[in-house]
């Protein structure tokens, strides 16, 4: 059942990609520029930002810091100046550390784990902050948000990263009870692995890797179907979703012998 307005004509939509200068923000940026979409791209490092949104045809770039929270109503005036207003927002941004419990013993450990969800959550939170006020003028708009299959449950080397998705989960589900009956759509985006910078630095067999590209298809799909949720590839996304199901003693005993 489709839950959002299906997007399946991208021809003229403004759309503005935060997270963009690599992976799945890039990804996107391009395959939505390729099917007509007019593109601001958003990131932190200022030259990568500027080579990628040089590689989209017509995109403009908007450095931005999701995590510094005076900087969002500047980017987002330049964003909506630049396009004439924002039709959709994909808040991709995103960081990823490797911890385990006994990391947060050491300051820094718990120090890597702040700015995680500074980043991940609290960055996203600043992005809503900024968009809202003209969409809810408006009347119209969508909210992407872009998770992690790490928020279904509790997993080894995730206990920064993990929670943080979960959050975002749960925030997409209290925002789309708000902001659905006022005309703005929200969806939010659990990919599995997916080959980007970020997920070079695991050290462990990845299952179900996918690329930037196939992410990005995957989520326009999801568009096109109006889902609130995407999530893919669904044979692993499918798989922890069944793991959330099981009792808690069989949970621990099956994740704890794949970690």
């Amino acid at each position: 059942m489709a839950l959002n307005p299906k997007i399946s004509d991208w021809r003229g939509k403004r759309v503005w990609v935060v997270g963009a200068s690599t992976g799945i923000g890039l990804a996107l940026a391009e395959r939505l520029s390729a099917q007509g979409a007019r593109i601001v791209m958003s990131a932190r490092n200022v030259s990568r930002l500027q080579a990628a949104a040089d590689s989209v045809p017509g995109a403009v770039a908007v450095p931005l810091d999701v995590s510094d929270a005076s900087a969002w109503p500047g980017a987002e005036a330049q964003a909506r100046s630049a396009l004439g207003g924002i039709d959709v927002v994909v808040l991709n941004a995103g960081t990823y550390a490797p911890l385990r419990a006994w990391d947060l013993a050491t300051p820094a450990g718990l120090a890597t784990a702040r700015q995680t969800f500074e980043t991940n959550l609290m960055g996203v939170y600043g992005g809503l902050s900024a968009c809202l006020p003209d969409m809810l003028a408006r009347g119209s708009g969508h909210v992407v948000i872009v998770g992690s299959v790490a928020g279904y449950g509790g997993l080894p080397k995730a206990v920064a990263y993990g929670p943080g998705k979960a959050a975002l989960i749960n925030l997409a589900e209290s925002l789309y009870i708000d902001l659905a009956p006022r005309g703005i759509a929200v969806t939010i985006v659990s990919p599995g692995f997916v080959e980007t910078p970020l997920t070079a630095q695991n050290d462990f067999h990845m299952p179900a890797l996918i690329t930037a590209a196939q992410a990005a298809d995957n989520i326009l799909r999801g568009l096109r179907a109006g889902r609130f949720e995407i999530h893919f590839p669904w044979r692993f996304s499918g798989f922890l979703k069944c793991l959330g199901l099981l009792p808690r003693w069989a949970y621990f005993r099956l994740v704890g012998r794949l970690a």
